[in-house]
């Protein structure tokens, strides 16, 4: 699993311009999802996202999470972060989840989310969807399970 985390002041997500979702302050997450996956593993990936401490606290010091700041969550799915490269010029996305399996651990990501995120926002899953964010800082993070979780 993979998470691309944008400290944002506002994003949203269009899809045939309708806005699927859309936040102030807070997190675009980008979410990849192989088959090996599992919800154990989506668990450690969202407690390591949402206690991340990267919005600034009154000193300017990264030092306060999500929580902290009341901030919001814009969830995409975005198989291709699990693009293979390394032959030819033409990515193999053959890495990515299946599609039924992708969307139910995506669903399960989202519902996890809004336990805990008063403002839980997403697109639609395989969507040709449209994203818009003002990246903050700018301040990105990559969370991959393979270095979060084993």
């Amino acid at each position: 699993m993979k998470f691309v985390i944008q400290r944002v002041t506002e994003a949203s997500c269009k899809v045939d311009q309708d806005i699927t979702g859309a936040i102030d302050a807070g997190y675009c997450v980008l979410i990849g999802i192989e088959d090996t996956d599992t919800r154990e593993i989506a668990d450690k990936m969202l407690s390591k996202m949402l206690n991340l401490r990267i919005f600034s606290d009154e000193n300017g010091k990264t030092n306060l999470s999500l929580k902290d700041v009341n901030g919001s969550l814009l969830l995409i799915s975005q198989f291709t972060l699990y693009a293979d490269c390394r032959k030819g010029n033409r990515p193999s996305f053959t890495n990515a989840g299946k599609p039924d399996f992708a969307k139910e651990m995506y669903e399960y990501i989202i519902s996890e989310c809004q336990k805990t995120v008063s403002n839980v926002q997403t697109g639609i899953f395989g969507a040709d969807m449209k994203i818009s964010l003002i990246n903050d800082g700018p301040f990105t993070i990559v969370l991959d399970s393979k270095e979060i979780v084993h």
